[in-house]
């Protein structure tokens, strides 16, 4: 957050006086310290926890033990995850919404305009959402998609030597090693962007941000290769959850091909639900432009048009995922599926750079205007933010699939942990009843949020038409040109801070406290239940309300910017042509809808929608870090006994 708040002024300052290639550079530079730094220390802080543990837990008949304490790692990560992404989001949106409902819609000020009282908050917000909130988000994936696959490699298998634990440190460490050589890869790609093929036109911005995506995903399958020949043995055994015909559970025999398939599905998986939901959101193509002609017919017909983008733009990025699961399963049960995880998330260091890129250009565009730039720097900070507002929200699809990934991986290592012989049999009474339930929780905490986003907006909307409504000793007023009054953004910022902190504490206690009271009253089939209906329901929910706030929000930019060829969706203040000036209410009209979407999708795509990812996350790890205390209470039965 300190170099991303450093970096937006020094983008301003690089568009006004340097053009885009430095402008980009600058953004893209401030946003690869939240990559670099975010998986490095992941990966650094793992490896020392891991090597004092090894002390402890020098043999490896002990090392199941070692990994379960490690597990606590992924436990804290997805904890601050939540307080971090739910705070973040909440505090964001709080601002984003008020300062666009009364500024934009009522007042008809510019966004960013520096009369805005809630202008300062807004900015604030991006970077305590998009910078803190992203961050902590997936770094909680990266711990625990490790800590899953590390938890299930370690697994005994009956009657058999031929295991990774047997393989030795070196093999166990593999999704470590995953995870690390990522970091070395992004970093060379990321010369790429900014001195072998740097942005010289507007037009470049999305393709070179694009093509860094790609060339990451292509460099990272030989590396996987090569580093799964180097350190797993030729063949090996694994616990597995499937049983065999006798009913007793598989043992899977793995090999660093197999490992390689599973880690390749869930690379370029990653990558194809990213280009689908950039297909979805972005303005260059059919969805969002279809929004936007909806704008000319009213905010109802644009919200039913949203929603309806949204639950469509589930169909490519389910079956995508649902092939990954199938292939890895099959080839290494749930080690297979961890894998597939880390290597969606093995571009993770590029993925948050591009994610930290947008915030720092948004911000910069605030900058731009609130210091009276000429009107050219403005439009070239919203020229990076339109990029980096597209690519975060490919972003937010990596995250999405990797936190369903990572979910059924940490699933699977509470199945395994727990010596489950049976499998999970969802017709169990007791199971099928906590699915429905687990069904239920995301709309439960999607619910929560955007009521949280709604009540701090709407003491935000207050305070802004307070101010607005403030005479000077002349009569005057801040819109009407007060030279004693000025904007008092303090108060805007308490008001975002207090409701966040206030707010997020009941989601959060819902999240981490249903797998605990399911498991310790009804018995580790329920949480089985529980796990099982929160993830299916989480990965629907969180893809549709994230594409469908970011499609609202590229609509709204596509009709303000001008990029349409109707002149009923080219809004402008000052029209010139008498064709623009016929066309000016009409247009009006059209941009006052997009706004109200727009207003509707910030808490969908940057509160509820991405707290989705951890609410999967969290309940699973719970479980697996509960696993023992689980089993312990009346022989996995419960406190009720539940039969």
């Amino acid at each position: 957050m300190m170099i991303a708040t450093f970096s937006n002024a020094r983008t301003t300052l690089a568009c006004a006086h340097k053009g885009y290639t430095e402008g980009f550079n600058t953004a893209f530079r401030g946003g690869s310290v939240m990559g670099y730094a975010l998986c490095s220390l992941g990966v650094f802080v793992l490896w020392v926890l891991l090597t004092f543990y090894r002390k402890v837990y020098p043999e490896a008949d002990d090392w199941e033990i070692l990994f379960d304490c490690a597990a606590g790692y992924g436990l804290g990560g997805s904890t601050v995850a939540m307080f971090g992404r739910v705070g973040g989001g909440i505090y964001t949106k709080a601002a984003d919404v008020g300062a666009d409902l009364v500024g934009k819609v009522v007042a008809g000020l510019d966004e960013d305009d520096p009369n805005n009282p809630a202008t300062i908050a807004d900015n604030v917000g991006d970077n305590v959402g998009d910078i803190a909130g992203m961050g902590a988000d997936l770094f909680g994936s990266f711990a625990e998609s490790t800590c899953a696959a590390l938890v299930i490699a370690a697994a005994a298998v009956e009657g058999s030597n031929n295991t990774l634990s047997a393989a030795g440190w070196d093999a166990m460490l593999f999704p470590v090693a995953i995870s690390a050589a990522g970091i070395v890869i992004c970093i060379l790609c990321g010369f790429f962007a900014t001195n072998i093929s740097p942005v010289k036109v507007e037009a470049d911005i999305e393709k070179v941000l694009k093509i860094q995506m790609v060339l990451t995903a292509i460099l990272m399958l030989p590396v996987i290769y090569y580093l799964a020949v180097l350190l797993l043995p030729e063949h090996f055994r694994l616990e597995g959850v499937r049983l065999t015909e006798s009913g007793h559970q598989a043992k899977i025999h793995g090999s660093p091909f197999k490992a390689f398939i599973c880690a390749t599905m869930g690379c370029v998986g990653g990558l194809i639900i990213g280009l689908v939901t950039e297909y979805f959101t972005s303005h260059s193509f059919i969805p969002t432009r279809e929004l936007a002609s909806a704008c000319k017919f009213g905010t109802a017909v644009n919200i039913i048009q949203g929603l309806a983008l949204g639950y469509k733009s589930c169909i490519v990025p389910v079956f995508v995922l649902s092939s990954a699961i199938f292939v890895s399963f099959q080839l290494c049960d749930l080690y297979g599926i961890a894998l597939a995880a880390l290597g969606m998330l093995a571009t993770l260091s590029c993925g948050l750079t591009i994610d930290g890129f947008g915030p720092i250009s948004d911000n910069a565009g605030g900058i731009a205007e609130m210091a009276l730039f000429n009107p050219e720097v403005r439009r070239r900070t919203d020229a990076l933010d339109a990029a980096g507002n597209t690519t975060a929200a490919i972003g937010k699809g990596f995250a999405i699939g990797s936190a369903a990934l990572v979910s059924l991986a940490l699933y699977g290592a509470f199945v395994i942990r727990l010596r489950v012989k049976t499998g999970v049999n969802i017709l169990e009474p007791t199971t099928f009843a906590f699915l429905i339930i687990g069904c239920m929780i995301p709309y439960w905490f999607a619910a929560l949020t955007m009521k949280s986003v709604g009540k701090a907006a709407g003491e935000m909307v207050a305070e802004v038409q307070r101010q607005f409504s403030m005479k000077d000793s002349k009569g005057k007023t801040l819109l009407t040109g007060s030279t004693e009054l000025k904007p008092d953004s303090k108060t805007c910022i308490q008001i975002s801070t207090q409701a966040s902190i206030r707010e997020m504490v009941a989601p959060a206690c819902l999240v981490i406290l249903s797998p605990l009271a399911a498991g310790t009253f009804f018995g580790i089939q329920a949480a089985f239940g529980l796990l099982t209906g929160s993830l299916g329901s989480s990965v629907q929910l969180a893809i549709s309300m994230s594409n469908s706030g970011g499609a609202w929000d590229n609509c709204k930019k596509f009709i303000k910017n001008g990029f349409s060829d109707d002149v009923e969706l080219r809004y402008t203040k000052n029209p010139q042509t008498e064709e623009e000036k016929k066309a000016a209410p009409k247009a009006k009209e059209a941009h006052d809808a997009a706004v109200q979407g727009d207003t509707v999708g910030d808490p969908f795509k940057d509160t509820s929608g991405p707290a989705l990812n951890i609410v999967m996350k969290l309940q699973a790890i719970v479980s697996l870090v509960f696993a023992a205390y689980f089993a312990a209470i009346n022989h996995g039965h419960g406190l009720i006994q539940v039969q």
